[in-house]
């Protein structure tokens, strides 16, 4: 595979989102590409009928009890082999509350799914409360809850990581030959 120019390389940020906050945190991710040099397209891991096109993926999903969303798992699923062949990495939001447990926003056999193709990192990142919260179990969640801890994305925390995927796909496309 021949890595990328930094100036033409088209990363794909595909996202699964129940309530809009990761679908939030995917927009971040690819403005910071974007910033940084790079083309990003961002869009729901159920639009993402083709990886053709693109250089590199991250993909992202909301996580409930350990387990991603349904279209983020088809993603990684359908396109093992072409994401096998690229650049790619993984991000799973979710905790929230006073004393958040990260190991509930781990999807076990996700991770080990994407390590198994390759991918260059995964990370959790922290989530946020429905601000419509639907049924009983969301509602009450949402009730007691803090609002000073309703919402633990932590901003800088997904540039920076974003800046190293940047750096990562600009440092591939620096030193393969005849780029």
């Amino acid at each position: 595979m021949n890595a990328p120019d930094p100036a033409t390389t088209c990363v794909l940020v595909a996202f699964a989102s129940k309530h809009g906050s990761t679908a939030e945190i995917a927009e971040v991710v690819a403005d910071e590409l974007r910033r940084r040099g790079l083309r990003a397209d961002c869009r729901p891991a159920g639009e993402a009928k083709t990886l053709a096109g693109y250089d590199a993926v991250v993909l992202g999903s909301a996580v409930y009890m350990k387990r991603w969303q349904h279209d983020a798992r088809r993603l990684l699923h359908r396109h093992a082999r072409e994401l096998a062949a690229m650049p790619f990495w993984i991000f799973s939001s979710g905790p929230f509350g006073e004393h958040p447990d990260p190991a509930w926003a781990e999807p076990p056999r996700v991770v080990k799914e994407a390590e198994s193709l390759g991918a260059r990192d995964h990370v959790v990142f922290g989530g946020r409360l429905p601000l419509e919260p639907k049924g009983f179990i969301e509602k009450a969640m949402v009730r007691d809850t803090p609002p000073k801890v309703s919402d633990l994305r932590d901003w800088e925390q997904i540039r920076d990581w974003t800046a190293g995927v940047a750096a990562a796909l600009q440092e591939t496309a620096v030193a393969a030959p005849g780029s």
